[in-house]
């Protein structure tokens, strides 16, 4: 999972789909394509609307995305237009770009629509984040299933 900063959309993204799919099964981490926040928590607000879906997001600590999350990861789930545009510069060859996939592709294919960054927005943009990326991430846990 893969926004900017690291610290509100991909956190809860990762945090969500944690909830919903066995640790054994499947490793999920999130990362930013910026280094604005490495090692911070995420956002309290993100941290908030995970807890009141009963999901804790306050183990993570805001990374990175680098060239070897391509060969970590078989899938990758950038929230926004930026953030793909980014990760894609990065990609080696065919491989690593096919694994990238905007998040919300998930529920409409290929419309590539973003998930809006909540940052400078009050709770309510954190809530509709929520409910865009637990609907994506049901679709995931099914792909993976299937």
């Amino acid at each position: 999972m893969v926004c900017l900063g690291n610290i509100c959309r991909s956190p809860l993204a990762e945090g969500i789909l944690k909830s919903k799919i066995s640790s054994e099964q499947v490793f999920v981490d999130s990362a930013g394509t910026a280094a604005y926040h490495i090692g911070n928590l995420p956002d309290y607000r993100s941290i908030d609307i995970a807890k009141k879906y009963g999901i804790d997001i306050t183990d993570q600590r805001a990374s990175a995305f680098s060239k070897n999350d391509f060969d970590a990861f078989d899938y990758i789930y950038v929230m926004d237009q930026f953030n793909y545009d980014t990760v894609i510069n990065l990609a080696r060859n065919q491989s690593d770009i096919s694994k990238v996939n905007m998040i919300l592709n998930e529920l409409q294919p290929d419309k590539n629509l973003e998930v809006p960054d909540p940052y400078y927005g009050g709770i309510e943009g954190f809530e509709n984040v929520y409910q865009l990326l637990n609907s994506s991430c049901d679709c995931i846990v099914q792909k993976i299933i299937n």
